[in-house]
């Protein structure tokens, strides 16, 4: 049938529908792509398969018709200035929020809260996951269609909470106020490049009489990658996608196709001088299955290494001790970064493999100013209520609480606690715990050179009661095993 015989009432919504597509839109989308950036339905088109995409509420426009006229909105509001809808992404059905900064700055409005606020109820009724483009300012204040005060009671924040569900949050450009928050309530984040991420945006710091701060100085990406905010960090908009659909194929259950290095090359990854480091991301590389690892919060709690990976092709959660920073140590940063991804990781149902190689959890006065106390037992709180499997690996030290905190609360709360042979497992750093027990002894001898080859055979006497096979005659661990067995073993214990 042709266009000029359709119906008139079909011929209005098609160009309604029509009017909400970048083509219909050349001047905004054309100042767009000069900045170097993807339109928010590019975004959803990269993310979501094609031909899956359900959206919702296209055609709402802004709560603003006591104001400007339906004719007008329609112009200059498409959808709300937030898309939203379900479709699959890498296979996995999932729903996605992008705002669209191109109407009205990405503001939040009522009719576009509405909208969220129903894509919420059916990713939890669902159990889907949710990805949230977050660029926008924040709260829009020009909506005049609101029958309360302040919108307080909108359900939005709260719904995106409650999700049992992955969340994968994107900030790009400018992402302030309520943007923030929605970025914020997300487990795992994705900053692109020249973003600025505030809960507050230069409007907001300049009413609370702070001064006049330009957009992309309230918190450029650096900022947040160093305090844990951002985990992933893209290029640009088209790798952010990329990234979140890589994210959401962790959630996939079923296992993929895989291939993974030469075992054998696992007996040489720990130095012979137990007092060299060693680059522990060159051993996830070597155990998990090929280009699989996707480290979370590298920048942030840098003593410890956060991570999905795939071991068999099945999705795992890594944590790994860090020996190139703090030797290992469990500071307040790398507690709370290791409690939040191993509640994650339970929510969403992915096995942990720990991998310890830690001198304990940090000691001192700045330690405890930085609330060490109470992140440590938040620490053993998330690996205590674990439901489910973790599995530890002692690669060389494993020393008191940090130990303990990194295999779930116990050596015997793991599903399996092994150890290669040169695990050292001791209630504390052992050269200490040998000058602490015989302090009184050492200190008792005169001759300085006797009483360094008394300390020293001290320190040898403490290694060998210390060592991993003897950890194992003890039930302290269950096994000792050759490193090149390390994925049979754990592919054994989890699937």
């Amino acid at each position: 049938m042709a266009d000029d015989s359709l119906r008139p009432e079909l011929a209005e919504v098609l160009a309604r529908q029509a009017g909400l597509l970048d083509a219909a839109r050349p001047g905004v989308v054309a100042k767009r792509r000069a900045s170097g950036r993807q339109t928010a339905r590019e975004n959803l088109a990269g993310l979501v398969d094609p031909g899956t995409w359900v959206e919702y509420g296209g055609l709402a426009v802004a709560a603003q018709r006591r104001r400007r006229s339906l004719k007008e909105l329609v112009a200059a509001t498409p959808a709300d200035g937030v898309i939203v809808g379900t479709g699959r992404v890498a296979g996995i059905r999932a729903a996605a929020v992008a705002y669209d900064y191109t109407v009205l700055a990405g503001t939040q409005g009522l009719t576009g809260h509405r909208k969220t606020d129903r894509l919420f109820v059916i990713a939890e009724r669902e159990g889907l996951p949710v990805v949230v483009f977050a660029e926008g300012g924040g709260g829009r204040p020009g909506d005049t269609d609101h029958p309360t005060v302040a919108g307080l009671e909108l359900m939005t924040f709260a719904s995106l909470a409650r999700l049992r569900s992955l969340r994968v949050g994107i900030a790009a450009g400018f992402c302030f106020a309520g943007n923030a928050a929605l970025l914020g309530t997300c487990d795992v984040t994705i900053g692109v490049a020249g973003a600025s991420v505030g809960m507050g945006g230069p409007a907001m710091i300049e009413a609370a009489g702070l001064g006049s701060v330009a957009p992309e100085d309230v918190g450029p990406l650096d900022v947040h990658t160093a305090a844990g905010v951002i985990d992933l960090e893209a290029a640009d908009d088209a790798a952010a996608v990329r990234l979140a659909r890589e994210v959401l194929s962790f959630t996939c259950a079923d296992p993929v196709q895989a291939t993974w290095a030469d075992q054998h090359q696992l007996r040489e990854a720990i130095p012979e001088n137990r007092r060299r480091a060693y680059d522990v991301r060159r051993l996830l590389r070597l155990l998990f299955d090929d280009g699989s690892v996707l480290e979370l919060q590298a920048r942030h709690g840098r003593a410890c290494v956060t991570a999905f990976a795939r071991l068999t092709g099945h999705p795992v959660g890594v944590i790994a001790n860090n020996p190139m920073h703090l030797a290992g140590a469990i500071d307040t940063a790398v507690a709370v970064k290791a409690a939040r991804f191993l509640r994650l990781c339970d929510r969403i149902g992915l096995p942990v493999v720990s991998l310890c190689d830690t001198p304990g959890i940090m000691v001192g006065p700045a330690a405890e100013r930085s609330g060490l106390v109470r992140a440590a037992g938040d620490l053993f709180s998330a690996g205590a209520a674990l439901r489910t499997p973790i599995v530890t690996v002692v690669l060389r030290k494993a020393y008191g609480l940090g130990a303990m905190a990194m295999a779930g609360g116990s050596f015997h709360m793991s599903r399996l606690t092994v150890a290669w042979p040169t695990g050292e497992i001791g209630g504390m750093g052992l050269e200490g715990a040998v000058r602490l027990a015989f302090r009184k002894e050492l200190a008792a001898i005169a001759d300085e050179t006797q009483r360094q080859r008394t300390e020293d055979d001290l320190v040898a006497h403490a290694y060998a009661n210390g060592k991993a096979l003897a950890a194992a005659a003890g039930f302290e661990l269950d096994d000792v095993i050759d490193p090149a067995d390390t994925r049979d073993r754990l592919t054994a214990a989890l699937f």
